[in-house]
Order: structure tokens, then C-alpha cells, then sequence
């Protein structure tokens, strides 16, 4: 039997009622809400469950959130005897994999996303940075067109590199509106401006990642009991060192995705399970690769049917 990656979404993939039937269903994910409600000291969970949506939305309550979500999934996972080989996760997801790793503990892990979340917003004036998929060009192609947009002075990159045909870019409004037209002209099929607040994994990111370091500092970090495969490098990582390093290499790197997935299947990995809200990731893995067995788990009836799939697969 091949192993198995627990994967872990990021932005995008938050609901309003996310989570809900899992406090009603389990009284351990109705104690990791409010442990999160009393580490943040506002009460996340009420925004969680009720909205309103706008304010889910904001940066600083999303990270918390989807990490409070997928974090009780995992937990409820391993309660009932599934335990991934490897974990991942699509940018702020990595906190989630790293709680998932027993690197961060839970209320440790929801402070620094949301600390994350908050600094992101601070870095880049609003208005100042955005974002766009790139849908249908080849990803080293873009790379040169947003370095030829750069070196004529507006800053743009690569930021997502998700599936072939979906690559996401990063940074000023300018240096984003110029590499969008000339990847159009250059063949790509679609370009998507995307409904963000600031000009994420990008080198704009570069003031938050310093400040993001003094907060990761300031917490205990472990080892990794299971490999992390990392966003900014796409290699299985265990120590802490290394991981925290990394993680603010990602604040202002791409996130890597194709090639994580790759090595996930390059180490053995033929089942991903995405844990939490959505089902982005499954869709970006299936088009990486064919292949994988892909399940999902958001609540508490995908819980059951994936935790009785991979009992019998043993």
C-alpha cells in the first residue's frame, strides 16, 4: 500500500458555519474553538459560525479560522486512528501541517496565523499591491515576463505555482497590470485579477517576514514527529531550525506547489487527504497527477466515510 499526505488549504477556502456540526458532533473540537477564542481573546468562534462574511474575510480572521477548522479535523482524524506519513499545506496551510507535525502546538499555531495574518495586511499600503492567476502559460515563461517587469521597475513575480496552466503573480498594482497584459499577448488563455488585500508571496512581503521572525521566535518549536514538506523549498523537512527559517522564507516566496505534490509522490505518497474547508487542493492535485487517490474531509460525514476509506486500506 502506498502512504498517505494529510494536505491543508489556505485563503479562499473559508465558509461562514465551517466547523459547525464538528462542535456540535464532538466535545474536543468544541474545546479547540474556544481554546482559540481564549488564546486570541476575542471570540473567533462566534465569527466562524455566524459571520458576518466580510469580516471572515479579513486576512488576520481567516488565518485563525481556517487554521481552527482544519486543525480540530486533523485532531478528530488521529483520534480516530489516521495518521498521515506526510503533511503539507498551500501557503497559510503550512501552519496547519506544522500543527499536524507536533512542531506548533494548537494555541501556539493559531497565535502566529493570526499575527501573520495581521502583519501581511500592514505591510503594503492599501491599494498599493494585488494579485492575478495566470491561466494557460508555461510557468518558466512567466517567470521571465514578470523579471522583465521588474527590471523595468515594477515589482511582480511569480507567487503560486498551483497546477500546470494555473500560476498565480504577485506584487505592485503596476508590476501586475503590465506582466497580466503581456502574458496575454504571450498566449496565456485567461488572466484572472483576483479579490485580495495585499500583494501576498511576494518580495513586498519582505518587512513582514522580519517581523514575523521576531514572532516565531518568541515560540516553541519542535522537530517534526512526521516529514513537512515545505512551501518554499518543496522538500520534507523535520527540524525546527530549518522549518522556522522557512517559514519566513515563505511570507515573500512562491508557493511551490506543483513540486511538493511531485515529491509527495516521488517519497511513496499515492492518497492525499485534504483536511479542512473546500476542495481546492484536491482539484490542484488531480490535475498534477492523474493517479493519486484524492479524499476530502470538511465536516463531520466526510470525517466518517474517509476515516472507514483508509481503515480499509490497512
Amino acid at each position: 500500500m502506498g502512504k498517505v499526505a494529510f494536505v491543508f488549504p489556505g485563503q479562499g477556502s473559508q465558509t461562514v458555519g465551517m466547523g459547525a456540526d464538528l462542535i456540535n458532533a464532538y466535545p474536543e473540537a468544541k474545546e479547540m474553538f474556544a481554546a482559540a477564542d481564549r488564546h486570541l481573546g476575542f471570540p473567533l468562534t462566534e465569527l466562524i459560525l455566524n459571520g458576518p462574511e466580510e469580516a471572515l474575510k479579513k486576512t488576520e480572521n481567516t488565518q485563525p479560522a481556517l487554521l481552527t477548522v482544519s486543525a480540530v479535523l486533523c485532531h478528530l482524524l488521529e483520534t480516530k486512528g489516521v495518521h498521515p506519513d506526510y503533511v503539507a499545506g498551500h501557503s497559510l496551510g503550512e501552519y496547519s501541517a506544522l500543527f499536524a507535525a507536533g512542531v506548533l502546538n494548537f494555541e501556539d499555531a493559531v497565535y502566529a496565523v493570526r499575527k501573520r495574518g495581521l502583519l501581511m495586511e500592514a505591510a503594503v499600503p492599501a491599494g498599493k499591491g494585488t494579485m492575478a492567476a495566470v491561466l494557460g502559460l508555461d510557468v518558466e515563461q512567466l517567470k521571465q515576463i514578470c523579471l522583465q517587469i521588474t527590471d523595468q521597475g515594477d515589482s511582480v513575480q511569480t507567487a503560486n505555482i498551483n497546477c500546470p496552466g494555473q500560476i498565480v503573480i504577485s506584487g505592485t498594482v503596476a508590476g501586475v497590470e503590465k506582466a497580466s497584459e503581456r502574458a496575454a499577448e504571450s498566449g496565456a488563455r485567461r488572466v484572472v485579477p483576483l479579490s485580495v488585500s495585499g500583494p501576498f508571496h511576494s518580495s513586498l512581503m519582505k518587512p513582514a517576514a522580519e517581523q514575523l521572525r521576531d514572532v516565531l521566535d518568541a515560540l516553541p518549536v519542535s522537530n517534526a514527529k512526521i516529514p513537512v514538506v515545505a512551501n518554499s523549498t518543496a522538500q520534507e523537512e523535520t527540524k525546527a531550525q530549518e522549518i522556522r527559517d522557512h517559514l519566513i522564507e515563505q511570507l515573500y516566496s512562491p508557493v511551490r506547489w506543483i513540486e511538493s505534490v511531485e515529491r509527495l509522490n516521488a517519497l511513496g505518497v499515492d492518497t492525499f487527504v485534504e483536511v479542512g474547508p473546500g476542495k481546492v487542493l484536491s482539484g490542484l492535485i488531480r490535475k498534477i497527477n492523474r493517479k493519486s487517490t484524492v479524499l476530502q474531509v470538511s465536516d463531520a460525514q466526510s470525517l466518517s466515510e474517509v476515516t472507514e476509506q483508509l481503515k480499509e486500506r490497512v
